[in-house]
C-alpha cells in the first residue's frame, strides 16, 4: 500500500491538512523567505510555523537551505512540486473572494429582514 492511497483528492488534502500549509505555500509562491517573514506575513507562533515548515519540508513541497553565515541565515523555497501546487493557490483565492462576496450579500440580506422569534403559537397555526 502507498503512503496515501490512491485517491488524489485525499492525498492532496493530506499535503495541506495543516491550518497554515495554504497561507505557508502562498507565501512562499512568490519567493524564497526566511522563518520571520513568513511568520510575520502567515501570523503562526513560532512553534507551530516550525511544525509546519518542516511538514511540508517532509512531504517534498519545499526547501530549507541554511547558509553558512553569522549570523545564520535559513531559507524556505518551494520546490518544483510546490510551485506546481500555485494555480491550485490561485483556484482557491478566487473561490475565497466570491464565498466572502456572497457571505456579505446574504449577510446584508439576513440582516434586513424582521427578525421574528418562533412562538409556539406561531406554529400552531399553520
Amino acid at each position: 500500500m502507498n503512503k496515501f492511497g490512491s485517491c488524489p483528492f485525499a492525498t492532496a488534502q493530506k499535503l495541506i491538512a495543516g491550518k497554515w500549509a495554504i497561507l505557508v505555500m502562498r507565501t512562499l509562491a512568490a519567493g524564497a523567505r526566511r522563518f520571520g517573514e513568513i511568520q510575520k506575513e502567515v501570523g503562526a507562533t513560532q512553534a507551530t510555523l516550525a511544525t509546519q515548515l518542516k511538514t511540508l519540508e517532509y512531504e517534498g513541497l519545499l526547501t530549507r537551505t541554511a547558509f553558512p553565515e553569522v549570523p545564520p541565515r535559513v531559507e524556505y523555497e518551494l520546490t518544483p512540486i510546490g510551485y506546481a501546487f500555485t494555480p491550485v493557490l490561485d483556484c482557491i483565492e478566487v473561490w475565497g473572494n466570491r464565498y466572502i462576496d456572497y457571505l456579505h450579500q446574504h449577510t446584508t440580506q439576513a440582516e434586513s429582514l424582521p427578525q421574528e422569534e418562533p412562538t409556539l403559537s406561531s406554529h400552531n397555526e399553520r
